[in-house]
Formats: C-alpha cells, structure tokens, sequence
C-alpha cells in the first residue's frame, strides 16, 4: 500500500478542527494537530478519532504541544494566531501574530523542511510574506489562503441574488485579503454570460462592497472570533490540487516577481497550483480601474510588511 500522505496543521483553534476533520473526510491522509495550548489538540483529535468509524475515515491523528511531531510533514498548514473581534481590522493583528509566525516558521523549517506551507494567519499576505522570509522555502512553496475564500463568498452571494447553483457562478476576487481586495468583476460569469449582462451596476456594486466587508460581517455576528468552516474549506482545496497535483486555477496569495507590475510581496493573484506548489502566476487582461485597484491593495500590503 502507498504511504499516506501527511499533513500538519498547526493551531487547533475552530479553523485547525475543522481542518482536520474536512482532511479526513477527504481522504487527504494522516493528520497532526499542534497547539502551545495543552489539551486542546489532544481532546479535538480524540474527539475526531471517535468521529471515524462512523464516516469511515481511515486516517490516522495525533493530538500535540510538541512542534517536533510535524516531522516530515507533506502540508503544513498555518492557522496560528489570535482571531479578530469585534472592531478589529485584519491590519490590526499585525504585530501579535507576527511573533507567532516567526516562532511557527522556525519549527516548520527545522522539522518540515519539504513541505508545502499555506498560511491562513492574518493579516494574510504580510504574514505568509514573513513565513517565506523566515523559511528560506521556495517561494512556489509557500501561499496564503486568501482569494479562494473571498472568491467563494463573490461566488455565494452572486449565485443568492440570481437564484442560481454556485456552481454556474465563475469569478475572481484578487489583491491583498482585505478591505481593498478586487473583485474581477470582466472577469466573472454565470453559465459562461458576463455578470455585468446579468445584473445593473448598482447591484454588482452593492455585491462586491459586501464581499469585501464579509469577513467583518461574521465576526460581527460571532462576537467572539471569525469564520472558520469557509476558511477551512478553502485551504483543503488548495491541499488538494497541491497533493493530488489537480494543477486548479485558483486566486491564492504568492509571490508576485513582476506580474501586473508587482514585485517583492505577497498579493492575491491567479495561479496554477500543482505538484509543483505554484507552477506559474496568471497574467490576466485586467480593465485599467481593475489595475489601479489591484495597485492600490499592493500598496496597502506594502505598508504592512514595513510594519514587520
């Protein structure tokens, strides 16, 4: 039999156990759940071992405080830090969880030096632009988890106005995991007819505001931290096209070395992600307002890693 894969998750907050569950639900191979906080990966991956049988998930998990047990981990991926509350802007985590990075990058280069890393900690591009920097890992095989997610919710809340399978919505949501992120509105499509022959302007407008704010519209809602399922969910695919080397197109944050004009940061782009980790960044025909937009949340993202 081949050996399963393996893939660490580091934090066991409500992402990391919804990580390990939706790994053994997909098959994705044996789990390591690691937290400073003990007990609280001991207990979740318990609770999940329970969890099964019933789904007849064959994987195996460990529950741990040791960083050590990441060892040789295939995915590594990164939830540790504080969640936002009620008030807060991504932005505003910036020093205390860059600390919690710092530490979280050197176990993964000690004990997990080939492995694949999606960083899910905010704020997302100026905390896995410091993962990369702290690693010295190819910058291919290191990403934030940021325009999957907000892809999906441009994805969930256009398919709710139109009455439609989110399946039949085709979108793109780039730039910085922020208030200023784009959605590519020339871009986006239901059942292959442009959105904008869809729905009037005004619509669209309201929609894309929303999309921006949806992050801070569940922690308001939550009052005591902030999305996790979608989170979760978003980082699995990306495992997922890594590990079974689907080569999807997603919007991911990576290293820009030129493309739409920017350099030396992190920011939400199209990619090819495959075996390969990120095996080419897409260049695509933006509108001239898409590129000042997109220039605009480069810039915002600059400003945070001069914060680091």
């Amino acid at each position: 039999m081949a050996k399963r894969k393996k893939i660490a998750l580091i934090g066991a907050g409500q992402i990391g156990g919804t990580l390990a569950l939706l790994c053994g639900l997909r098959n994705l191979g044996d789990v390591v759940l690691f937290d400073v906080a003990e007990g609280t990966p001991q207990g979740k991956a318990l609770d999940l071992s329970h969890l099964a049988p019933v789904f007849g998930c064959d994987f195996q998990l460990l529950g741990t405080n040791n960083i050590a047990d990441i060892k040789g981990a295939d995915v590594c991926i990164v939830t540790a830090g504080l969640p936002r509350k009620p008030g807060m802007s991504r932005d505003d985590l910036v020093k205390t969880n860059a600390e919690i990075v710092r530490n979280v990058a050197r176990g993964i280069k000690e004990h997990a030096p080939g492995s694949f890393v999606i960083v899910v900690t905010n704020p997302l591009d100026a905390m896995v632009y410091l993962m990369q920097r702290e690693t010295a890992f190819p910058t291919s095989h290191v990403v934030g988890m940021a325009g999957v997610l907000d892809t999906a919710r441009y994805q969930a809340f256009l398919a709710q106005e139109l009455n439609v399978s989110v399946s039949s919505v085709s979108a793109f949501v780039l730039g910085g995991h922020g208030d200023d992120m784009v959605p590519v509105r020339s871009y986006t499509t239901c059942g292959g007819i442009p959105i904008e022959r869809m729905l009037p302007k005004e619509r669209l407008d309201a929609i894309e505001k929303r999309v921006r704010g949806a992050g801070g519209e569940v922690v308001a809602l939550l009052k005591t931290g902030s999305a996790f399922y979608s989170p979760a969910a978003s980082a699995i695919q990306m495992a997922e096209s890594y590990l079974f080397d689907q080569k999807r197109v997603l919007a991911v944050a990576a290293y820009c070395q030129g493309q739409y004009g920017i350099k030396g940061i992190y920011l939400g782009v199209p990619v090819i992600l495959g075996a390969g980790g990120v095996e080419k960044v897409l260049e695509i025909e933006l509108t001239d307002a898409e590129k000042g937009q997109l220039h605009e949340s480069a810039k915002r993202v600059e400003e945070l890693i001069r914060i680091l």
